[in-house]
């Protein structure tokens, strides 16, 4: 699969702002002053589902409304932050939204998918595991399946990327989270687009490490688990399209620990006093791993989404020192 081209993505604007306004980007003060360089961070966390992949889910089903209007309904697997995307959207075009989540999921993430009036069926022990119930559903009941990656949900993901790089064209670098590539690839996709010159950094956690692992060997690597808090980057399978594209466009995958994980979601409501999930945080992380050889540089930070639960921010917020 191919980067999204200038006229699909401004496509996807026109359908995404039906729906919601531009997120902010802003320069914090104490986040800039602890990092040493100056940081922009673009908050996806403020949209209506406190998350980016609002902007996936609204361009798919619009594009799926008007291709398959007698459509019987939708289902997907998520871990949160994509089933509240399509839950959302669907609801917005009157379709019917059958969601999927492995057991021990984040409690408010499925109460929020509920409240978007998705139906919601807990299977397996991993996101993998319900991605591929949701298969089998998929053919049983006749609903359209929809997976972690594909061009529609690119093409919205990649107009928060436009949306950055307008505000911010003069980035060295920006750090992005990598779940199934999605936004990492609507990143690479804008850059490419602007014709700029931003480096492009991937980050998962040590314990999710597949796009890392394939990263380094130019080839799919899967692992055996995915055992990490940050569970919207928690997969253990790379999708082979967003890999190409990550093969391509991004200039390094990092990885970090669980620690530094939770060491950056401190520090974000600490200097910023937004709440920030595992996977949000991840590029903070990687930033501080990097601080030495960023200094006087200007860095794009993707916060992807707030949906931490309130158990999980507050066992992270006492386990350390700001």
């Amino acid at each position: 699969m191919e980067k999204i081209t200038h006229d699909e993505l401004k496509a996807a604007q026109k359908i995404v702002y039906r729906h919601l306004k531009p997120t902010p980007e802003i320069s914090w003060p104490l986040l800039s002053v602890r990092c040493g360089c100056e940081v922009w961070v673009k908050h996806e966390n403020h949209t209506p589902i406190g998350a980016f992949k609002v902007r996936g889910g609204l361009n798919y089903m619009d594009r799926l409304s008007r291709e398959q209007p007698d459509i019987n309904g939708i289902i997907s697997a998520t871990r949160g932050n994509h089933g509240q995307s399509l839950a959302f959207a669907a609801s917005r075009y009157g379709i019917t939204a059958t969601i999927l989540v492995p057991f021990g999921n984040n409690p408010e993430k499925n109460d929020a998918m509920r409240a978007l009036g998705a139906e919601l069926i807990k299977y397996g022990e991993d996101f993998q595991e319900a991605r591929e119930y949701a298969e089998v559903l998929s053919g049983e009941k006749n609903l359209h399946m929809i997976g972690p990656f594909h061009p529609w949900l690119l093409q919205g993901a990649g107009t928060y990327a436009l949306e950055f790089f307008t505000a911010c064209s003069d980035l060295d670098v920006v750090y992005v989270p990598i779940g199934m590539g999605s936004g990492m690839c609507g990143m690479i996709s804008a850059r490419d687009m602007l014709g700029l010159k931003t480096k492009i950094i991937g980050v998962v956690a040590e314990n999710a490490a597949c796009y890392a692992l394939s990263f380094a060997q130019k080839k799919v690597i899967s692992t055996n688990t995915a055992d990490t808090m940050a569970d919207g980057i928690a997969c253990r399978i790379p999708d082979e399209n967003a890999l190409a594209i990550i093969l391509d466009g991004a200039d390094d995958v990092m990885k970090v620990s669980e620690d530094e994980i939770k060491a950056a979601m401190r520090y974000y409501y600490v200097d910023t006093h937004n709440l920030t999930e595992g996977a949000a945080a991840a590029p903070l992380a990687a930033l501080m791993k990097q601080k030495d050889i960023r200094q006087g540089k200007k860095v794009g930070l993707v916060n992807s989404g707030g949906n931490v639960d309130a158990e999980t921010f507050q066992d992270v917020m006492v386990g350390g020192q700001k």
